[in-house]
């Protein structure tokens, strides 16, 4: 991580808020306060190019309100996307909305360290397995996608591997651009 007089900060400046874009893009910082309340973690960075900012973020609302994956299962594939890419600043930020939808601390608590998923629900099992092997391989055992493509049907399973892949997007951007964990966040 890129440090100045102790303050960990990331690789370029994060984008704040309006002062820092260009008054005709200002309308996108706009969108961003709407979906987050505030400018930090991958918006920030993405910022510097409003206009793809702007085409991910309704990705954002998509995958936590119109998705037909409940959201512990969909926490689950999140948060085992992002633990495989030790992501730590969305990491953070999906643990406690995972928290907040429900998800349970032992779940949590195997994705962190990596652990052993065979004494999890079956559900949640097999999702972990299914983004374990997506975020690390690049491919899916046909089984594991079977097994949830039958449970689930195909519209689920494709809106589940796009919530995955969008949030390993965003692991990659923190991680690219060494964006910090927020302080108060959950940590590996």
């Amino acid at each position: 991580m890129g440090s100045t007089g102790g303050c960990v900060m990331a690789r370029v400046p994060q984008i704040a808020g309006k002062a820092d874009v260009l008054e005709a893009q200002q309308y996108v910082v706009d969108q961003v306060l709407e979906v987050f309340g505030r400018v930090r973690g991958p918006f920030s960075i993405l910022l510097h190019s409003p206009e793809l900012a702007e085409r991910l973020l309704p990705m954002v609302p998509f995958s936590r309100k119109l998705t037909v994956v409940e959201a512990p299962l969909r926490f689950v594939g999140i948060l085992a996307t992002v633990r495989e890419k030790d992501a730590a600043y969305v990491w953070a930020a999906q643990v406690r909305v995972a928290r907040e939808s429900g998800l349970s601390e032992k779940t949590i608590d195997v994705l962190r360290a990596k652990g052993d998923i065979s004494k999890l629900p079956p559900e949640e099992r097999d999702v972990a397995t299914y983004a374990r092997q997506l975020a690390l391989t690049n491919r899916v055992d046909q089984s594991v996608f079977d097994t949830l493509q039958k449970r689930y049907g195909t519209k689920w399973l494709v809106e589940l591997t796009t919530i995955m892949s969008f949030y390993g997007a965003l692991c990659g951007v923190v991680n690219a651009f060494e964006v910090p964990a927020p302080d108060d966040g959950d940590r590996f």
